[in-house]
């Protein structure tokens, strides 16, 4: 990307401090150092010791606040962790600038790795979807179950309605649309993005939206709140090109962990149509398709969710997971968009 489409960004560790990120009752946030980035972690005190951990990844524009309604539900049969991936919620940008699927997949990996986390019951929407999807496909041994709430996996024909976001991935757009909104207030936006991601927004409560508005107020005042959007929009793009063995689908076939696919009638984003292909692609996956929810299934209906999700535990209790040697760095080296 030229410097001209959107204003530079400066190091990580000479970005201005932001407000406060939010925390909910009972979360906690830390912040972890890996190699090449640094990112926050969002958690929950589980029910008791022992309990296997869970690592929920958000999509695009979110946050691990996106698994806020969700978490308390689950708290009596996971250890719960949700990750702002590099340059979004509370994580600054990744030293490189590599916002790719390959590179937020990579981000997620050093996480487990350095914590000594894995296996856990992986979890992502939307671009966070495709990023444990390749996850999965390259460190089995990291993933005891996958579970993806509206995945960004490629689609032949994309929605009208999901063109917009596509959009930004086109040289100059993004700045050419900071330019044209300049005047919208943070409410317009999150109304906007509501109205697009859910399947009925008249579900968000009055303090939902609150909060909501409060983080895009937030956000909006960091430096590179655009540059992350605009290049991990281009990472979806560039892995909807990729083909061969490093292709979404492909390394969808590849997931050995028990995979639970949760589909919106309603998405706005990703295809209802895509429900079945996904089904077959992932060998050993049970799916859960809901008429009315749009793209944010665990924020609209956060106990039919963790229903599933309970059963897919229940399911596979005891199952152990997939071996195998440590690929990732051969697997995650490809010649997708750097994002840079």
């Amino acid at each position: 990307m030229s410097s001209t489409e959107l204003p530079s960004v400066p190091p990580a560790n000479v970005l201005p401090k932001a407000v406060a990120v939010r925390v909910a009752e009972g979360e906690r946030l830390r912040s972890v150092r890996l190699p090449g980035s640094t990112v926050t972690v969002r958690s929950r005190r589980p029910a008791r010791a022992g309990l296997p951990p869970a690592l929920y990844v958000h999509g695009l524009s979110g946050s691990s606040q996106n698994w806020s309604a969700l978490m308390p539900l689950l708290d009596d049969v996971v250890d719960n962790e949700a990750v702002d991936l590099p340059g979004f919620g509370d994580s600054p940008p990744p030293d490189d600038g590599n916002y790719s699927i390959t590179g937020h997949a990579r981000a997620v990996i050093r996480l487990l790795d350095a914590e000594r986390r894995g296996p856990v019951h992986l979890v992502g929407n939307s671009l966070g979807g495709a990023v444990v999807t390749r996850v999965a496909a390259v460190r089995p041994d990291l993933v005891r179950t996958l579970t993806l709430v509206s995945p960004a996996l490629p689609e032949i024909r994309v929605q009208r309605s999901a063109v917009p976001t596509g959009l930004l991935a086109v040289p100059g757009v993004a700045a050419l649309f900071t330019r044209v909104s300049r005047d919208w207030t943070a409410e317009q936006r999150v109304r906007g993005v509501m109205a697009l991601c859910y399947g009925d927004p008249a579900r968000v409560s009055e303090e939902g939206l609150r909060h909501a508005v409060e983080e895009m107020e937030r956000r909006q005042r960091l430096p590179y709140f655009w540059d992350a959007m605009t290049r991990s929009a281009r990472g979806i793009v560039s892995a909807y090109t990729v083909g061969g063995q490093h292709g979404l689908w492909r390394q969808a076939e590849r997931v050995l962990a028990p995979t639970l696919l949760i589909y919106g009638g309603r998405d706005r984003l990703v295809g209802y149509r895509m429900a079945q292909r996904a089904a077959r692609a992932f060998r050993d996956s049970r799916l859960l398709t809901l008429p009315d929810a749009g793209h944010v299934a665990m924020m609209e209906y956060p106990q039919t969710v963790a229903t599933a999700f309970r059963e897919l535990l229940a399911d596979t209790a005891g199952s152990a997971p997939a071996g195998g040697a440590r690929r990732a760095a051969a697997d995650l080296h490809t010649d997708e968009n750097t994002g840079g």
